[in-house]
């Protein structure tokens, strides 16, 4: 094997980090970058006395609290849902969150006294010498680094307390930027003959804090807001905007939180009542995909639900009334479709009569149908039905007792002897006024035509009905392998 292949090889096994991974990283990178300019802060600041860098070695101090509790956090919540917290633990990120920010209000307390305390009561003498600057300036290159490493990576995977650790960074460079203010109008004060910028140091300090205080009422609220399953603003109708997929008549309701990086959300969709199953599951699925591009971290529930009743009778609803009226009737309805022609509603649709009747008879029932959901439904221009005999049972046996395992067992011998590659899954038989009806889904290859698909569901439905001829409804579902 060449050098140059074996090279490529290799290169293409290493995977990307993990999810986890990467938060427990950068989250532990910030750890060490705050125990070394506690360290380097606090000594400068005892050193020269200036209470704008011991206000920072403080707030340094704060940050190594937060990043460890952030570093503690993020590793907690990468656990997996277990039976007792089935949403997972992405919470412990937003609790996390919400303690930096009780911290930061705890420090802004601090400086705020002790200001005031420098600047009307007590006189302390603050020294500066080139390390005060060196020491600044390096906090703000250490900690503009951080804070958008924390930032990119809190965005990235949508975590809050990733998004508090930054802001505790971000905070470090602008208080840092105060600070070398204030020790210049101290360094200054002398030289100018302006007194008054030796108190620019506890000055400054005010503006670490008012600028903490500030950052930190956003935080909070947003961490409030998660732990409160608060939905952010707009979100709601953009998922909703999202939704309004084909099939679907009415998003009937959105409802939206978020568990530390992960989001869920639970969405009510009305969908015509004449909708298969299986066209229902493809709506549904067509809406988790949805929701998944606005919210790619995102665990989501799509509940349907048939128009039925009232909400039928108004305008695009018209096939639920048609199949609620057969019903009443004593027929079936399926494969109804409404649409408009020239401004005006055209209604068409299969009507399943009994299998018993003539033609005549037929025709005259289709006719009491149509004349009765024309005066239920005034604003249809035009009624075409296709009359068809309702399955039913066979003249001869009745389904024994154990019939629902005979089925599975025909559907499964049937598929082996016509279709091996079918691969039937899902299976599932249901009663309806003493007809067993039976639905299964078949897997076949990806590149198979689409009409010898269809043909391998006919000749599959035409083989169980020769062996089961009391069997009712048959819906065979095609789908890709995986």
């Amino acid at each position: 094997m060449s050098p140059g292949l074996s090279g490529r090889r290799a290169e293409a096994t290493v995977a990307p980090p993990s999810p986890a991974r990467e938060k427990h990283d950068v989250a532990l990178a910030s750890v060490l970058a705050a125990v070394a300019l506690t360290a380097l802060k606090g000594v400068v600041g005892v050193t020269t006395g200036s209470l704008g860098i011991l206000s920072e070695a403080l707030h340094s101090l704060l940050d190594l609290a937060a990043a460890v509790l952030t570093l503690a956090a993020v590793r907690a919540s990468a656990r997996p849902a277990d039976e007792r917290h089935p949403y997972g633990h992405g919470k412990f990120e937003n609790v996390s969150a919400l303690v930096e920010a009780m911290l930061l209000v705890a420090t802004c307390a601090w400086i705020l006294v002790e200001a005031v305390d420098r600047l009307f009561v007590t006189h302390v003498h603050v020294e500066v010498t080139v390390w005060s600057f060196a020491v600044m300036l390096t906090s703000i290159a250490v900690d503009a680094t951080r804070a958008r490493a924390l930032s990119r990576t809190a965005e990235k995977y949508q975590s809050r307390a990733l998004e508090a650790d930054a802001l505790h960074f971000a905070t470090d460079v602008w208080s840092s930027g105060v600070v070398i203010l204030g020790l210049a109008g101290v360094l200054l004060a002398r030289p100018l003959g302006a007194p008054w910028l030796a108190k620019a140091d506890a000055v400054a300090a005010l503006g670490v804090a008012a600028i903490v205080v500030w950052i930190t009422i956003g935080l909070g609220r947003r961490t409030l807001a998660d732990l409160l399953d608060e939905s952010p603003p707009g979100l709601r109708d953009t998922i909703a905007a999202a939704l309004r997929l084909p099939g679907v008549v009415e998003v009937a309701r959105v409802r939206a939180r978020r568990s530390g990086p992960e989001s869920f959300v639970d969405v009510t969709l009305r969908v015509d009542a004449g909708t298969t199953m299986e066209h229902a599951h493809a709506i549904a699925d067509m809406a988790e995909d949805a929701v998944h591009r606005l919210l790619p971290a995102s665990d989501v529930v799509v509940h349907v639900e048939p128009v039925t009743g009232s909400a039928a009778a108004g305008e695009g609803h018209e096939f639920a009334r048609a199949r609620e009226l057969a019903s009443r009737l004593g027929l079936g309805a399926h494969d109804v479709h409404v649409r408009d022609v020239l401004g005006s509603r055209y209604l068409e649709l299969h009507l399943e009569v009994p299998a018993d009747l003539d033609v005549a008879a037929a025709h005259d029932r289709a006719s009491a149908f149509e004349d009765r959901l024309r005066q239920e439904l005034p604003s249809l221009a035009r009624i075409v039905t296709h009359i068809e005999p309702l399955s039913s049972p066979g003249r001869g046996q009745r389904p024994p007792g154990p019939a629902t395992r005979q089925v599975l067992e025909e559907v499964r011998r049937v598929v082996s002897e016509e279709s091996p590659q079918c691969q039937p899954h899902d299976i599932a038989v249901h009663d309806e006024q003493g007809r067993l009806h039976v639905s299964f889904h078949c897997s076949v290859q990806r590149n198979l035509p689409i009409t010898d698909a269809h043909e391998l569901t006919e000749r599959l439905e035409r083989a169980l009905r020769a062996r089961l001829p009391w069997l009712g409804r048959v819906v065979i579902h095609v789908e890709p392998q995986p």
